[in-house]
C-alpha cells in the first residue's frame, strides 16, 4: 500500500518534502498547491508531479489524496491543518505546530477528534548524532540529565527580510519561532520530555529593523517591514529540577560557528553534539575522558522524517515529534515572549 500525498505550500520547504517523499517506495506525491498556482504550476514541472490542484480547498477536498503535508506561512497552519484533519486527512505539519500556543491547542483538538495521525516536521530529531546520543540517554549511560545548555546563533541569516518571515501577524516571531523551536524540541527530547515549571527570557531587535544581518534564504520584500526579534535568549527549568539554557538568532556579533549546538550534562557522562559530528564526555580513574561519536547509519534526516511518518500512517503509531509535543513547544515560545515583554518570570503551570 502506497500513502498518496499532496504537498501544499509550492515554496523551497514544500519542494524539499515533495522531493524527499518521492524517495520512497510506500509514498506517492500525488499532487501539488499553493496560493500562487504558477508557483505551484512550476514545481510540480520541475518535481514531475502530474497533477496540479487549483487550491489547497480542493487539494484538502479530493479523495485522490490520503495526507498533506502544510509547508505554508505560520499564520495558516491552524486553519489548513484543522480543515485538513475534519476532512478526514493525515497532516504533516511544519513547524511551528501553530502561530501561537491558542492556534496549537485548536489543531490539538481537531487532531484528537480526527482519529487521524498529525505529526510536526522536526527533523532535527533524526541528525545521526541525536538519533545515537538518545540511545545511549535511553540506556542509562549519562545517567540523569539536569542541565542542557543549547544554542543556534546564526551571524548573517535573517530570512526573507519584509516578507512573511520577518511579520509578527504571519510569522508569530523571529529566530525564536524559526529554528528556535526546533532547538528547544530536540532538548526536551533528549532531556526524556520533562514538564516545564517556569520560563524565563528575553528577545532583541538589534539588526532587522536597520536592514543588517540579511541571509539568502527565502524571497526579499524591500517595501515590508520587521517586528519579529533576531536574537532570543531562554531559561527553562522543569519541574523535576532539571534546567535548560538557550540562546538563537538570525544576526549577531558572535565568534561561534553558524550551526546547532547541544552540550548535555548528566550525573554520569556528558555530552556535545552538533549537527554533524558530537562528543561523549566522562571521567575515568580520575581522568576526564571525551570519545568522538561516529556515524552508525549514514541517512539523510528529512528521508527518516518522512519515512517514520509514512510508518506511522500505515501502521497507527504515535508519531515522535507528537502534537502533544507541537503543543509544549508552542506554550514555552510563547511563555519566553511573555517573559521578554513583562520582564518577569512566567509560571507554566499545567
Amino acid at each position: 500500500m502506497s500513502l498518496r500525498i499532496g504537498i501544499i505550500g509550492a515554496g523551497a520547504i514544500g519542494q524539499i518534502h515533495a522531493a524527499t517523499f518521492k524517495q520512497l517506495d510506500n509514498a506517492v506525491v500525488a499532487g501539488m498547491a499553493d496560493a500562487h498556482l504558477p508557483l505551484a504550476q512550476k514545481a510540480a514541472a520541475e518535481l514531475g508531479i502530474e497533477r496540479v490542484f487549483d487550491s489547497a480547498d480542493q487539494m484538502i477536498a479530493s479523495e485522490e489524496i490520503d495526507a498533506v503535508v502544510l509547508g505554508v506561512p505560520n499564520k495558516w497552519h491552524a486553519d489548513l491543518a484543522i480543515q485538513a484533519l475534519q476532512a478526514g486527512k493525515h497532516v504533516l505539519l511544519e513547524k511551528p505546530m501553530g502561530i501561537n500556543a491558542e492556534a496549537a491547542a485548536r489543531i490539538q483538538e481537531a487532531h484528537l477528534k480526527s482519529g487521524k495521525t498529525l505529526m510536526i516536521a522536526h527533523q532535527l530529531r533524526w541528525v545521526w548524532p541525536a538519533r545515537q546520543l538518545k540511545k545511549l540517554i535511553e540506556e542509562g549511560k549519562l545517567g540523569t540529565i539536569y542541565y542542557v545548555k543549547a544554542n543556534w546563533l546564526r551571524r548573517k541569516n535573517i530570512p526573507g527580510w519584509g516578507s512573511w518571515f520577518t511579520r509578527m501577524e504571519h510569522s508569530g516571531g523571529g529566530p525564536l519561532i524559526d529554528v528556535g523551536i526546533h532547538l528547544l524540541d530536540l532538548a526536551l527530547y533528549l532531556m526524556g520530555n520533562p514538564t516545564p515549571a517556569s520560563v524565563s527570557g528575553s528577545t532583541y531587535a538589534s539588526f532587522g529593523p536597520r536592514k543588517l544581518g540579511i541571509g539568502n534564504w527565502g524571497t526579499h520584500d524591500w517595501n515590508g517591514y520587521f517586528d519579529v526579534e533576531d536574537l532570543a535568549t531562554a531559561f527553562v527549568k522543569m519541574e523535576d529540577g532539571a534546567t535548560l539554557l538557550f540562546d538563537v538568532s538570525w544576526a549577531s556579533h558572535n565568534g561561534n560557528e553558524d550551526g546547532m549546538l547541544l552540550q548535555l550534562m548528566g550525573t554520569e557522562g556528558g555530552a556535545t553534539i552538533k549537527l554533524n559530528s558530537g562528543v561523549l564526555h566522562a571521567e575515568l580513574f580520575d581522568r576526564k575522558v571525551d570519545i568522538e561519536m561516529t556515524p552508525d547509519e549514514k541517512a539523510d534526516e528529512r528521508l527518516l522524517l518522512s519515512r517514520h511518518f509514512v510508518e506511522c500512517v500505515l501502521q497507527g503509531k504515535e508519531p515522535l515529534p507528537s502534537a502533544a509535543t507541537g503543543y509544549l513547544n508552542n506554550r514555552i515560545i510563547d511563555a519566553i515572549y511573555e517573559s521578554s515583554k513583562s520582564g518577569r518570570e512566567v509560571r507554566m503551570g499545567s
